[in-house]
C-alpha cells in the first residue's frame, strides 16, 4: 500500500509491515518517516540493525543470504538499504524471493531517491505494494512552505509572530534541514517568549535553496516574483541553466500537446501519467497552465528556449537569466 509521512505514524500504531520503501528527495523528511519505523521496529523486538548501501560494489546474493540467515540467539533484525539512484539493478530478483514470502523475524527498511515511474511498473515494486508500505516523500510546496513551518514551530512549543514567520519562510523556503535547525536554536533562545522580527534578524540565516526542477514548476505556475527570486538565487550559486532548460522545454511541449484536439480528447490527468507525469504538484501545473496559456503563448516560450540554449553556450550578448525573466513574464500572462 501507499501512504503519506502525514499519516504514516496512525500506520505503524496499527501494526508493521514486513517492508517499508521511503522515497525522495528531500532529506530531512525522508530522515524522519525512517525514525518512526525504526523506533517502531524497535519497540516490537526487533533490535539488530544490519545496514546496505547499493553501490556498484554491493553484493546482493549476501543481501539476499541475510533474509534466510538466522540470527544470532534468534534475534528479529531490521534489515536496511540504501538506494541512492532509485534503481535496483542488480538487486531485483534478490527482493522478488524476498517479498514474496517475507521472513517474520526480518522487518526491511529500503531508503531510496524518488523513484522513476519505469521503476514503479517492475515486479518488486508491485510486490512491495502489495506486502509492504511505501512512504513516497515530496517537496513542501512553495505556497505550503510557511504554514508547514508554523506547524514545527509548534511542535516545538515555539510561538512566533506573523512578521517572523514571514522573514523565516523568506529567508529559508525550499530548505527544509536549515529550516529545523533555526527553529532547534530558536527554540534555545525563546524561553517561553513569543519570537519576533528582530530575534529572528539576528538569528536567523538567509538559507534559501532551490533547485532548476522547483524553478520550471514556478515558471509553469506563472508565479513570477517567485520565479525571478529563484533566478536570482540559482544564477548566484552558479547553476547550469542548460539542465533546467531541457525539463522546461519538455514541460512546454507536454502543454502544447495537452492543448491538442487529442489533448482535449482526453482527461488531463490520465493525459499526463500516460506520459510520465506522476507527481501530483507537477500534474497539476501543467493542467493550470494549460488552461492559462494559449497555443501562441507556448509557441513562443518554446522559442525562447532556444534563445536561453544559445545564451548558455556563449553565443549571445545576454545571459541565459536575462531570457528566463523574460520566460517567467511570458509564461505568467492570460491567454
Amino acid at each position: 500500500m501507499k501512504t503519506n509521512p502525514g499519516q504514516l505514524s496512525q500506520l505503524l500504531k496499527k501494526g508493521l509491515s514486513p517492508v517499508y520503501l521511503i522515497s525522495g528527495d528531500e532529506p530531512l523528511l525522508v530522515q524522519e518517516c525512517c525514525d518512526q519505523v525504526r523506533k517502531a521496529a524497535k519497540d516490537a523486538g526487533f533490535h539488530d540493525r544490519l545496514t546496505f548501501h547499493a553501490d556498484h560494489q554491493l553484493d546482493w546474493n549476501a543481501v539476499g543470504e541475510e533474509f534466510s540467515a538466522m540470527s544470532l540467539f534468534a534475534e528479529k533484525r531490521r534489515i536496511e538499504i540504501h538506494l541512492p539512484t532509485g534503481k535496483l539493478g542488480d538487486g531485483r530478483a534478490v527482493l522478488e524471493r524476498v517479498l514474496a514470502d517475507p521472513p517474520e523475524d526480518i522487518i526491511l527498511l529500503l531508503i531510496s531517491a524518488r523513484l522513476d515511474a519505469a521503476e514503479t511498473r517492475r515486479k518488486w515494486y508491485k510486490e512491495l505494494q502489495g506486502k509492504g508500505v511505501h512512504v513516497p516523500v515530496w517537496p513542501v510546496d512553495a505556497d505550503k512552505f510557511q504554514g508547514w513551518l508554523q506547524q514545527r514551530a509548534s511542535n516545538r512549543g515555539l510561538s512566533l509572530t506573523r512578521g517572523a514567520l514571514a522573514i523565516m519562510s523568506e529567508r529559508l523556503e525550499g530548505n527544509l534541514l536549515a529550516a529545523s535547525q533555526e527553529l532547534d536554536r530558536l527554540s534555545l533562545l525563546a524561553n517561553g517568549n513569543t519570537i519576533d522580527e528582530e530575534t529572528v534578524e539576528q538569528a536567523v540565516q538567509d538559507s534559501s535553496r532551490f533547485n532548476g526542477f522547483e524553478l520550471v514548476t514556478e515558471l509553469i505556475s506563472g508565479r513570477a516574483p517567485h520565479a525571478g527570486k529563484m533566478i536570482t538565487v540559482l544564477q548566484q550559486e552558479g547553476e547550469n541553466p542548460l539542465g533546467l532548460l531541457s525539463v522546461l522545454s519538455r514541460d512546454l511541449n507536454l502543454l502544447l500537446e495537452l492543448k491538442s484536439p487529442a489533448g482535449q480528447s482526453e482527461n488531463p490527468a490520465a493525459f499526463l501519467k500516460k506520459r510520465g507525469v506522476f507527481q501530483p504538484q507537477r500534474a497539476r501545473a501543467l493542467e493550470q497552465a494549460a488552461r492559462r496559456l494559449n497555443r501562441s503563448q507556448l509557441n513562443e516560450a518554446i522559442s525562447l528556449c532556444s534563445q536561453i540554449d544559445r545564451a548558455a553556450k556563449g553565443f549571445d550578448s545576454l545571459t541565459p537569466w536575462h531570457y528566463l525573466r523574460d520566460m517567467s513574464a511570458l509564461l505568467a500572462g492570460r491567454s
